[in-house]
């Protein structure tokens, strides 16, 4: 059955992941770098009985309103699921799937090296060698911050938040956190993590604050410039989570003012970075890439095709988004 089964991808995938796709099903490949549009995109979802999608597709209630009734599934490639109304999905009979977990690891990497980054002044250092400012040791020179010793802050500690733990730890940083609820007792006692049931709380208790939970309607500037301003002077920020969970010009005008020690971000709240993030020493800034490693694009490839080949065999398949299911933050 399998095979007759129709996948339309919206944008290109890596080629192994093509590859299994088109021996596995009826697929119809998208030739370009980016994101289907508009008609473009609702004209390939019409024609498939699944939708490969990625971060940059829309796929609102208006879009599941205008698809018409072929299409069953909308096999996510990526973890995030706000890009798309998955109870306007469900509303119409349509099975959304992601692929959490096989992006944890990579990310926790990333995140950790903004930990890294940002207090000891790694990217200004390289511009400063760079730019022919490096003229010898100094005992006074590109002073940054140590990181062990230093509070952590993580919020929403799930899958990826628990890998960052794991690693900070390693640094000699001591962990604590904010979720809706705390965490398993034997994963709390491993990782010798203090809970805050108030996020106000540990943002003005902690030196550096990671930001690891979905945006959702109820996470949409979670870091408002009112919780921005309880961090410490000192405090850093690190985001690879999604931009809009943080008040992003609020947090530019702060550490513009010293009122912040700093920021490491690969997210960004419209796309693109504030402008005046652009011009700030105190900060890091990645092209989203926190996920961005070979072995990862291919393992979600994987799970997308484990996901649809279930669906096409009448089985659930093993990463359903359910709605309600967000207890990291």
């Amino acid at each position: 059955m399998s095979d007759s089964v129709k996948v339309a991808l919206t944008r290109r995938l890596p080629e192994q992941v093509e590859a299994r796709l088109s021996a596995l099903f009826d697929t119809t490949l998208h030739d370009a770098d980016a994101p289907l549009a508009g008609e473009a995109l609702l004209a390939r979802a019409k024609d498939a009985d699944v939708l490969a999608a990625t971060l940059g597709d829309k796929l609102d209630a208006a879009f599941f309103d205008a698809v018409g009734d072929r299409l069953k599934l909308v096999a996510n490639f990526g973890a995030g699921i706000d890009h798309i109304d998955v109870a306007a999905a469900n509303a119409r009979g349509i099975t959304v799937t992601n692929t959490p977990s096989v992006l944890a690891e990579d990310a926790a990497d990333m995140a950790m090296a903004l930990i890294l980054a940002v207090p000891r002044r790694l990217v200004e250092g390289v511009a400063a060698l760079q730019d022919g400012k490096f003229e010898g040791w100094s005992p006074t020179w590109m002073l940054g911050r140590r990181v062990r010793g230093k509070k952590l802050g993580i919020i929403g500690l799930g899958r990826v938040g628990e890998a960052i733990a794991r690693r900070a730890r390693a640094f000699g940083l001591s962990i604590h956190y904010h979720n809706r609820n705390p965490i398993n007792p034997h994963i709390e006692d491993e990782l010798e993590a203090t809970y805050w049931d108030s996020l106000d709380q540990m943002l003005a208790h902690v030196d550096i604050v990671s930001v690891n939970c979905p945006h959702t309607p109820a996470t949409f500037h979670l870091l408002s410039r009112r919780r921005l301003e309880l961090m410490q002077p000192h405090a850093y920020l690190v985001n690879i989570s999604r931009g809009e969970i943080v008040d992003e010009a609020a947090l530019a005008e702060m550490i513009e003012a010293g009122r912040l020690g700093g920021a490491g971000l690969d997210v960004y709240e419209r796309g693109g970075p504030n402008e005046k993030l652009l011009g700030l020493k105190d900060v890091v800034l990645l092209p989203h890439m926190a996920s961005a490693t070979v072995e990862s694009r291919i393992e979600m490839g994987e799970r997308v095709i484990i996901n649809i080949k279930m669906f096409a065999d009448g089985h659930k398949p093993p990463d359903r988004v359910i709605l309600g299911l967000d207890p990291e933050c």
